[in-house]
């Protein structure tokens, strides 16, 4: 199974990859923000939560959708913990 979980941005790019830093309940890791940050899109900044999967952010979400989502997947268990390693274990660079 899998899930689009709520990470943090917490390092922009400072090159041209699209891979920016994220944590997700204590796991930092790179992912591509590059589908967010086309024509009318909404500016990413440092702090911003992202919804991820496969390693690309597909949407800017503000903290209380982000907290609510993280609850349900908590929930989930065994799913969300899968998810989690899965996250913790891949590269999209």
């Amino acid at each position: 199974m899998c899930l689009g979980i709520p990470g943090e941005l917490v390092e922009m790019p400072d090159d041209d990859t699209d891979l920016a830093l994220v944590t997700v309940s204590g796991v930092r890791r790179k992912v591509n923000i590059g589908l967010l940050r086309g024509e009318g899109e909404p500016e990413l900044l440092v702090g911003d939560w992202i919804l991820i999967h496969v390693g690309f952010a597909l949407a800017k979400i503000d903290e209380e959708e982000a907290a609510a989502a993280l609850r349900v997947l908590h929930e989930l268990g065994p799913a969300y913990d899968q998810e989690l390693q899965d996250f913790a274990t891949t590269d999209v660079g």
